[in-house]
C-alpha cells in the first residue's frame, strides 16, 4: 500500500492561489493517479474519499478515451445540480480535482485549471523524479 507523503507546500500554494483567482470553488485538491491526497484545500468535503473517487473516475476516462480514439486523458467535467466537480491532468502523475459552485464561469474554470494542472504537474514530476528509486 503506498504511502501518503506530506503535503507539497508548492502544491498547496499553487492550490490556494487558484481559489483566490476563482473564488466561486467550493474545494480544490491535488491527487496521485493511484488516489493518493498530495495536498488539499477542500473545505467541508472529505478529502481522501474525493481523491479515491477522482482516481475511479480518472480509469473510466482514460480507458473511453482511449477505447473512442481521442487519445491521453486531459480533463473530466461533472454538472451537478448543486455545482461542478473538475478534474485535470496534472503531469504524468496527478490530478487536480476542483469543486465549484453553479454560477462559476466554466470558461474561466478551464482556463485558470489548466494552468493550475500544468504548474502542480511540473512541481509533483520534478519532487518524484528527485525521489530516490525504491529498492527491491
Amino acid at each position: 500500500m503506498p504511502v501518503p507523503r506530506p503535503p507539497d507546500p508548492e502544491v498547496l500554494e499553487e492550490l490556494r492561489r487558484l481559489r483566490a483567482r476563482l473564488p466561486q470553488l467550493t474545494g480544490v485538491l491535488a491527487a496521485s493517479v493511484d488516489g493518493l491526497v498530495l495536498a488539499e484545500d477542500a473545505g467541508a468535503v472529505e478529502a481522501e474519499g474525493i481523491a479515491a473517487l477522482t482516481a475511479a473516475a480518472l480509469g473510466v476516462s482514460v480507458r473511453l478515451a482511449d477505447a473512442t480514439g481521442q487519445g491521453g486523458f486531459k480533463e473530466l467535467l461533472v454538472r451537478g445540480e448543486e455545482g461542478y466537480v473538475a478534474t485535470y491532468a496534472a503531469g504524468a502523475s496527478a490530478v487536480l480535482t476542483l469543486l465549484a459552485e453553479p454560477r462559476i464561469n466554466v470558461g474561466r474554470l478551464h482556463l485558470e485549471a489548466r494552468r493550475a494542472g500544468a504548474r502542480i504537474g511540473e512541481l509533483v514530476d520534478r519532487t518524484d523524479s528527485a525521489a530516490p528509486a525504491p529498492t527491491l
